[in-house]
């Protein structure tokens, strides 16, 4: 039986330091890994992340194609069969589905981005949905059902 006063990392956990800049006896003296000569091996040095020595850099070198809009609205997609799952395991109060519901329950990975309700799978149960967007399919079921949709403005 363990103590935990016995316990030890396991081994080859721990690794030891490189302490550079420290002299001759660290066995990293004279240049302290920087090499002989250049820029790189003189004090203050200073180069970009994404700097490559001169040589042309990716984002020029790679094609540019098409056209990106800076206001393109990506939407998490949230699929009937999943408010179906919460409403058969009792996850769901009053009926009603929005998005501290969706998100508390793993459905939606960030509460705040908006997200998109999608016609796949069964829906069985009436629902109230609050959603940023809902596609036709989706309309269709969950208004069949006796639900109600409550668009919610991005």
């Amino acid at each position: 039986m363990d103590i935990l006063s016995n316990l030890k990392p396991a081994k080859g956990a721990n690794k030891k330091v490189k302490r550079i800049g420290r002299g001759e006896g660290s066995g990293h003296g004279g240049t302290a890994t920087r090499g002989m000569n250049g820029q790189r091996s003189r004090a203050g040095a200073k180069y970009r992340s994404w700097f490559e020595g001169g040589q042309m850099p990716l984002q020029r070198r790679v094609p540019k194609r098409g056209f990106h809009s800076p206001f393109r609205v990506e939407y998490q997609v949230v699929n009937l069969g999943a408010l179906q799952k919460l409403v058969d395991n009792k996850k769901v109060d009053d009926g009603v589905i929005n998005a501290a519901s969706l998100y508390k329950n793993g459905v939606i990975s960030k509460s705040s981005a908006p997200y998109k309700v999608l016609g796949a799978g069964e829906l069985k149960a009436k629902i109230n949905v609050e959603a940023h967007a809902f596609s036709a399919s989706a309309k269709e079921k969950i208004e069949s059902l006796g639900g109600t949709i409550k668009e919610i403005k991005v």
